[in-house]
C-alpha cells in the first residue's frame, strides 16, 4: 500500500503541475489583460489540449508497452523522434497559418489579436510540449516517478513566477503569459534529462528511426489517454461556439473560468490514474488479480474523495473564486459563472471514476474498452447533448450536459468492469 500511495501522490502532483500552466495563465491574463484576453485564452485552449494529448498518446501508450515488455526494446528512442517530427508540423502551422486557425476556432473580431498572439507562441514551441509529456510517462514507468513529479512542479512554479514577471513587471500582456507557458516544458525537460544518471533506469536515448509497428502499438494503448485529454479540448471548442451564439464573448469568458477549474480537477483524477497505471501494468504482466483489485480500489477511493472535496469548495466559495478571474468585476461574467458552477461540477462525482477506469483498461491491455469510454464521454454523448440541450433549455442546458454525459459513461464503465472480472474468473478456472 505504501508503494501505491507513493506513486499516486507523486503522479497527482505532477499532473497538477501540468494543469497549473493554464490556470496561472488564466489568472494573470484575467488580471493583466481583461475579459477579452480571458476569452482569447479559452478559444486557444483546444490547441494546448491537442499538443498535450499527442504527448500522452505516444507517452502513455509507449510507456505501457515498455512496462508490459519488461523494459525491452528501444521504444523510447523511436517515439522521441516521432514526437519531434509531429511537433515540427505544428511549429510550421504557428509560423504560417495561425490566424486562419484562430478564426476557425471561433475568435471574434474583438478577440482575434489576443488569440493569434497566444496561439503563435504555443504552436511554435509545440515539440517541447509533446516531448515533455512523452518523457514524463516513460520516466514515471522507468521506476523514477519522483523525478517526474520534481520536473512538473518546477516547471509549474517557473510558469507562475514568470507569468507575473512578463505580464506585470515587463507589461508584455498576452505575449508575456504565452512566453512563460512555452518556456515551462523546456525547464521540465532539462530536469528530466538527469534521469540518465539514475542507477535503475532501463530506457536510454539513441538515434532510432520510428517503426510503424511501434507507433501503431503505442497509439493503440495510448489512444484512451489522448481522447480523454482531447475531450476537454473538444468540449471547450463546442461550448465556446454554443455560448458565443447564446451570450457572446462574456459568456465564453465565464465558461473559461469553469473550464480551467475543470482542467485542474480532471488533472487530479488523471494523476491518480497515471499513478496506479505502472503498478496495474506490472501486476497484469504477472497475472496478479488480487493486487490489481487492491490498486484499482485505492485509486477509485482517492479519486472520488478528491471529487467530493472539490465540489464542496466550489459550491461554497464560488463567488470568491470567480472574482479572482474577474478584474473588471463584470456583473454578467459573475452571474453566468455562478449559475453554472453548482450544475456543471456535479460531473466531478462521475468523472472521478471514469478517468481512472479509462486508464485502467489501457493499463491491463484492454484498449477497446478505454477507447469506447473516451469516445463516449468526450464526443458521442457530450457534443450532441450540449447542442440539443442548449437549444431546448438555454444556459441551463449547456451546464447540465456535462453531468449527464459523465453519469451515462459511468454506467458503461461499471459494465465493462463487470465483464473484465468475469473474464479473469474464467481464465483462473481454466488453469
Amino acid at each position: 500500500m505504501k508503494e501505491i500511495r507513493g506513486y499516486v501522490t507523486r503522479s497527482v502532483l505532477s499532473t497538477l503541475g501540468l494543469s497549473l500552466y493554464i490556470l496561472a495563465d488564466t489568472f494573470f491574463i484575467a488580471n493583466g489583460v481583461g475579459v477579452l484576453g480571458l476569452t482569447a485564452l479559452n478559444i486557444a485552449l483546444p490547441m494546448f489540449n491537442l499538443l498535450t494529448g499527442l504527448g500522452l498518446l505516444l507517452g502513455m501508450g509507449g510507456a505501457t508497452l515498455f512496462s508490459l515488455k519488461s523494459g525491452k526494446n528501444n521504444y523510447f528512442s523511436q517515439l522521441v523522434v516521432a514526437a519531434a517530427l509531429i511537433g515540427l508540423f505544428f511549429t510550421l502551422m504557428g509560423i504560417f497559418f495561425v490566424r486562419p486557425l484562430a478564426e476557425f476556432l471561433g475568435a471574434s473580431n474583438e478577440a482575434i489579436g489576443y488569440t493569434v498572439t497566444y496561439m503563435r507562441f504555443i504552436l511554435v514551441m509545440a515539440p517541447f510540449f509533446i516531448l515533455n509529456n512523452l518523457c514524463l510517462a516513460f520516466i514515471r514507468n522507468d521506476q523514477n516517478p519522483q523525478l517526474a513529479m520534481k520536473a512538473m512542479i518546477s516547471s509549474s512554479l517557473f510558469n507562475i513566477v514568470f507569468d507575473y514577471v512578463f505580464v506585470f513587471i515587463f507589461d508584455m500582456g498576452m505575449a508575456g503569459a504565452a512566453l512563460a507557458t512555452v518556456l515551462s516544458p523546456v525547464v521540465s525537460l532539462l530536469i528530466l534529462c538527469t534521469h540518465k544518471n539514475y542507477s535503475k533506469r532501463k530506457i536510454s536515448l539513441t538515434w532510432a528511426m520510428p517503426k510503424l509497428k511501434t507507433i501503431w502499438k503505442s497509439t493503440q494503448l495510448g489512444l484512451s489517454s489522448f481522447l480523454a485529454e482531447m475531450s476537454t479540448g473538444v468540449s471547450i471548442l463546442v461550448f465556446n461556439q454554443v455560448l458565443l451564439a447564446l451570450s457572446g464573448d462574456i459568456a465564453v469568458a465565464a465558461y473559461g473560468v469553469l473550464a480551467n477549474i475543470l482542467i485542474v480537477s480532471l488533472s487530479l483524477f488523471t494523476g491518480v490514474a497515471q499513478g496506479i497505471q505502472p503498478l496495474v501494468s506490472k501486476a497484469a504482466s504477472i497475472k496478479d488479480d488480487k493486487s490489481i483489485q487492491q490498486i484499482l480500489r485505492y485509486g477509485l477511493k482517492v479519486s472520488f474523495t478528491l471529487g467530493v472535496i472539490l465540489y464542496v469548495v466550489l459550491f461554497f466559495f464560488k463567488y470568491p473564486i470567480i472574482q479572482v478571474f474577474n478584474r473588471d468585476s463584470n456583473q454578467l461574467l459573475t452571474e453566468v459563472a455562478a449559475y453554472g458552477i453548482p450544475i456543471f461540477f456535479i460531473s466531478l462525482f462521475a468523472s472521478s471514476f471514469n478517468v481512472v477506469f479509462s486508464i485502467f483498461f489501457s493499463a491491463v491491455g484492454q484498449a477497446k474498452q478505454s477507447f469506447v469510454l473516451a469516445l463516449s464521454r468526450g464526443y458521442f454523448l457530450l457534443i450532441p447533448l450540449v447542442i440539443l440541450l442548449a437549444k431546448a433549455f438555454g444556459l441551463f442546458g449547456v451546464w447540465v450536459s456535462l453531468p449527464i454525459t459523465e453519469i451515462v459513461t459511468l454506467g458503461m464503465s461499471f459494465y465493462f468492469m463487470h465483464q473484465y472480472w468475469q473474464l479473469q474468473v474464467r481464465k483462473s478456472k481454466s488453469i
